[in-house]
């Protein structure tokens, strides 16, 4: 067994952040510099790892992580802790998210991985979640914005957050290094994978689309009424940002990309007429065709119609004209909140 607690760290380090979802578990490995704007760091990437793992299927009927289910993350997770063996990490944080909080055996699984990887794995609240994958893309907030709407689609929930874009001191003056201040959020019971499951024929949730994103708007709704965001955006600017990855795939396919390229996605302001111009092609599509497709393919093909319901149904809600697309989220906001603390920020 590796034991990260016991490895030495060097000032030189890297910094480590694993972000284990419902559906996929991601490792990022980065360092750190520093850069005379507002966001003060930014991150180079030393090694990377992705692998969607379904941890949380079956979930929402049983109520508890499945055998097979726990064995795919277990080996995902070995394959985290093989990179992280080839670095000097200077520190690390590795969280896991709504699955892990909403199964029963959650507590065991913990400290099953613990014991087989070494890797401590921490449960963290839905808020800590939607901080994290702010922070994680705000260096693509726009400073003329004001306010914006960020929005995160996983596996297991959705995460919404109304945002103020330029926070202030105590004093008036710009915060730096720059953190964007969460005025209000709401957590969804909705994700792409529970909401696929839920369905009696998953691979054909078109036949149930406007269903889903019915159910998905009257969630959502009064959280827009408590803010009248939407009467807002007919008074003052405000900016869409989405760090979720239904979006980056529409994304995608609205480019018509011959296989995902996050070079060409991440920090790519479009349209929202085009998202929903994807939305439509993969409407007209069979089952088949969303499973060949190279910016979608066997993993996701389940359930990106589902994620495409929820992301109508926030489009619907607040009509703005363009988005911003983030393919980075919560394990940026992990290495930059270890950044953050260590310089007392």
């Amino acid at each position: 067994m590796y034991d990260l607690e016991q490895k030495k760290y060097k000032k030189d380090g890297v910094y480590a952040a694993l972000d284990l979802g419902t559906n996929n578990c991601r490792l990022l490995v980065a360092h750190p510099y520093f850069r005379e704007t507002r966001y003060g760091y930014s991150l180079r990437t030393a090694d990377s790892f992705s692998r969607i793992v379904r941890l949380g299927e079956g979930l929402s009927n049983s109520g508890i992580l499945s055998q097979e289910a726990m064995e795919r993350t277990i080996e995902a997770l070995y394959a985290c802790q093989r990179k992280l063996e080839n670095h000097n990490i200077a520190n690390f944080r590795y969280v896991a998210t709504e699955a892990c909080r909403r199964a029963r055996n959650a507590p065991e699984f913990m400290e099953r991985i613990v014991r087989e990887t070494g890797l401590n794995v921490e449960v963290i609240s839905n808020e800590e979640e939607a901080h994290l994958a702010l922070l994680g893309c705000c260096s693509l907030l726009k400073r003329d914005a004001g306010k914006a709407l960020a929005f995160d689609i996983g596996g297991g929930s959705t995460e919404v957050m109304w945002v103020e874009a330029e926070p202030l001191r105590n004093d008036g003056s710009p915060e730096f290094p720059f953190r964007p201040r969460i005025k209000d959020w709401i957590s969804t019971p909705f994700g792409v994978m529970n909401l696929s499951e839920n369905l009696s024929t998953p691979n054909y949730a078109d036949l149930y689309f406007e269903e889903i994103v019915h159910k998905v708007e009257q969630v959502l709704r009064p959280f827009d009424e408590k803010h009248g965001i939407a009467e807002s955006l007919k008074h003052e600017p405000a900016q869409l940002l989405s760090t979720s990855g239904t979006v980056t795939t529409l994304a995608a396919i609205f480019l018509d990309l011959a296989r995902y390229d996050r070079n060409r996605i991440d920090g790519i302001t479009l349209p929202v007429s085009s998202i929903t111009d994807s939305i439509n092609r993969l409407l007209k599509m069979r089952p088949f065709e969303r499973f060949n497709h190279p910016c979608i393919g066997a993993d996701r093909s389940d359930y990106i119609l589902a994620g495409c319901a929820i992301f109508s149904a926030i489009a619907r809600i607040w009509p703005f004209s363009h988005i911003t697309i983030a393919d980075r989220g919560v394990r940026e906001g992990i290495i930059l909140s270890l950044i953050l603390e260590g310089q007392g920020a």
